[in-house]
C-alpha cells in the first residue's frame, strides 16, 4: 500500500492521508483500542476523511488486523506427527495472539478477512495436505484447532486484569468464596495449580486426541460429520 504523509490542518484546509498512513496509526493504536475517532485524531484529519479509504469500524479493523497477521509465520517441521503438528499450530498461534491485545476478538470474528488471512488458512491446508488431508478436512480440522486456541486465548487476555491488574482483589474475594464452601473448598485443594500455558496445552492436547481420532486422514467431511450423527 502507498499512501501520503499525514499533515495537520492548517488554514482550514483538509490533511492529505492514504491507507500507509491509517494503517500505520492503527497498528501503533492497536487492535484492542482501535477507532475511527482514534485514528483520525492521531492523524489530524475528521473521521470522514477516514471513510474515504476505509468502510467504517470493520474496514478499519480489517486494515490493521491484517496488517498485524502478515507478522505471523507459523512453522512445520516436517518431523511432526499428525498431534504434534497441531499441537505446535496451536502453541504458535497463543504465543502471537496474546502478545497482541484484541487480535483474539478480531480472529473470532469474520476469518479470513484479507490476504493474510487467506495464506494462513492456504499453509494450513498444505501442512496437512502432507499428513495425508484433502483440502476440505484440512480446512475443518485446522480451523476447529485454531478456534478453540483463539477462544482459549481470548478467555486468557479477559482474565489477565485478576491476575496482575486493578482487579486482583476481586479474584481475593473468589477464592474466599470457595474457601468458605465445605464441599468446594475440598475440591479445590485437590486441583493442581498450573500454568495457563500448561493448561491450554492440556486442553488443546485433549482436544486434538479426540479430532484426529474422529476425523483421520483415510475420512472425507462427510464421512466423519456422518459418523458423528451430523447428518442423515
Amino acid at each position: 500500500m502507498t499512501g501520503t504523509s499525514p499533515r495537520r490542518k492548517t488554514g482550514g484546509r483538509q490533511a492529505q492521508i492514504g491507507l500507509a498512513d491509517i494503517e500505520r496509526e492503527g497498528l501503533r493504536l492497536g487492535l484492542a483500542n482501535l477507532t475511527v475517532n482514534g485514528v483520525a485524531g492521531a492523524l489530524g484529519v475528521t473521521p470522514t476523511a477516514l471513510y474515504r479509504h476505509v468502510d467504517g469500524k470493520l474496514g478499519l479493523e480489517s486494515l490493521v488486523g491484517e496488517a498485524v497477521l502478515a507478522e505471523l509465520h507459523l512453522i512445520d517441521d516436517p518431523a511432526d506427527d499428525l498431534t504434534a503438528h497441531l499441537l505446535s499450530f496451536a502453541q504458535q498461534l497463543r504465543t502471537f495472539v496474546i502478545d497482541r491485545p484484541g487480535l483474539a476478538a478480531y480472529m473470532q470474528g469474520l476469518f479470513p478477512r484479507g490476504a493474510s488471512g487467506v495464506r494462513l488458512q492456504r499453509e494450513a491446508i498444505d501442512a496437512l495436505g502432507r499428513r495425508g488431508y484433502g483440502a476440505a478436512a484440512a480446512v475443518m480440522l485446522s480451523g476447529t484447532v485454531a478456534s478453540l486456541a483463539i477462544n482459549l486465548v481470548a478467555a486468557e487476555e479477559r482474565h489477565r486484569p485478576y491476575e496482575n491488574g486493578p482487579y486482583q482483589r476481586e479474584l481475593e474475594k473468589v477464592y474466599a468464596l470457595l474457601a468458605a464452601d465445605e464441599v468446594l473448598a475440598a475440591v479445590h485443594a485437590e486441583l493442581p495449580r498450573i500454568s495457563s500455558g500448561d493448561y491450554f496445552g492440556m486442553v488443546m492436547t485433549a482436544c486434538i486426541r479426540g479430532l484426529t481420532t474422529s476425523a483421520p486422514p483415510s475420512r472425507s467431511v462427510p464421512e466423519v460429520l456422518s459418523d458423528l450423527g451430523l447428518t442423515d
